[in-house]
């Protein structure tokens, strides 16, 4: 071996001594504390051994909540998503967003008339469902801020006549208001009635009802009903001395301005007015095809629901509640805070519901049936409106509710 062979071999050699004395200084240093240095611990499979914690992040990278999106993008993705809905024929009506009472977003999708290609406009007029309660409850509120009536008065004291004894001698006007009254729906006999199209008048309407017996002591639970409405209607007519219509049409849409909303007879010419189009859902039916609704319609709609409004005039209801235009400050808050459990998110007040969000107060209504579905909200904290009207089958119209709500309440 010539000397340069020989101070290469000398040189490999002191690498590999220095290379085992540190792994063996490394060892002893990372060993386990109950297992004796140099000794190799039972090995953990890999699966079982956890992923190693996140590195933490630096002041920059820190996470922050989700900012809520800014009016632009707001419009953009609220524009995006119904577009997207309506091109899989999955929506059909008109959306508005407000902020402080002005409309910063405002759309029209499909059609109102789909034999003749009519298609929706920001001012046409949708089914309002059971969204008409908000007026009903509205007009016992002002009822009861003029004195005429009291909120633990029993039916009996406004109407001493009424036929259902029990209803008569055990509900309030609170049990009404809030469906905790043990009365339920008229809508099996109401189906089933061969005089389905002649029922105009509220007292039609409980002809349907009155005769069912309480399910329930009232007070003692919460069970949506649509009869009881009805009741409140007619007290609102004797209270009043005006059939239920035209004390809606002088005292709430009169003065909120509200001048393209009614109960219209569907026999009688409206302009701009939405036929319904179902594919049988509502109705455990299933057609492959939109078809009208027509044949499932009431005559005349009622205090609990089946009117006609719009999304601008929906608007201006909300804008006439927050002003003091239709109650007090004091009565609008007693109306719309919640007073029994609905579901996990939701209370019932007086014929509105209340939910927070995020913190955030939302109060309103929805409705539906087949062949229309309609929701409002009041973002009370935030200022917005959101009002969606369609005609179309639930839940479309609630679809696009709940994808603005997720974008308002974001923090």
């Amino acid at each position: 071996m010539n000397m340069m062979k020989l101070t290469r071999f000398l040189a490999w050699a002191a690498l590999v001594l220095l290379w085992t004395a540190a792994a063996e200084l490394l060892t002893a240093q990372t060993a386990l504390p109950d297992t004796p240095a140099g000794k190799r611990p039972t090995e953990i499979p890999a699966a079982a051994v956890p992923p190693p914690p996140p590195v933490p992040a630096g002041p920059d990278e820190a996470a922050r909540p989700v900012p809520a999106p800014s009016q632009e993008e707001l419009i953009k993705t609220i524009d995006r998503f119904i577009d997207e809905l309506a091109a899989r024929d999955e929506f059909s009506g008109a959306v508005l967003v407000a902020k402080d009472g002005k409309a910063i977003y405002k759309k029209a999708l499909g059609y109102a008339d789909k034999g003749f290609k009519v298609p929706n406009r920001a001012d046409t007029r949708f089914n309002l469902g059971s969204m008409n309660k908000m007026f009903t409850g509205t007009a016992i509120m002002q009822l009861l801020q003029q004195g005429k009536l009291a909120l633990d008065g029993k039916v009996g004291n406004y109407l001493p006549d009424y036929p259902n004894q029990a209803v008569r001698d055990k509900v309030t006007i609170h049990h009404l208001l809030t469906h905790t009254s043990g009365l339920g729906q008229y809508w099996e006999e109401y189906f089933q009635s061969p005089k389905i199209l002649e029922i105009s008048t509220v007292a039609d309407y409980d002809n349907l009802a009155n005769r069912n017996p309480l399910q329930f002591e009232p007070g003692e639970k919460f069970l949506y009903s649509n009869c009881g409405p009805l009741v409140l209607g007619l007290i609102i007519e004797k209270l009043s001395g005006m059939s239920y219509y035209d004390y809606v049409r002088k005292y709430i849409y009169g003065p909120a301005g509200m001048t393209r909303s009614d109960s219209y007879d569907i026999t009688t010419v409206v302009d701009n007015l939405a036929v319904g189009y179902t594919k049988g859902s509502p109705l455990g039916r299933s057609y492959p095809d939109w078809r009208s609704n027509i044949g499932i319609h009431p005559l005349k709609g009622g205090p609990a629901g089946g009117g006609y409004s719009t999304v601008e005039d929906l608007l201006n209801f909300d804008i006439a509640l927050r002003n003091g235009t239709l109650l007090s400050a004091e009565n609008f808050k007693r109306m719309t805070s919640g007073k029994v459990v609905r579901d996990p998110k939701t209370h019932y007040a007086y014929l509105f519901q209340e939910k927070f969000v995020n913190g955030h107060r939302i109060i309103g209504h929805n409705g539906g049936a087949g062949g229309s579905n309609s929701h409002l909200a009041m973002y009370m904290d935030l200022g917005y409106t959101v009002a969606v009207m369609a005609n179309y089958d639930p839940p479309v119209a609630e679809r696009v509710a709940a994808k603005l709500e997720e974008l308002l309440t974001k923090d």
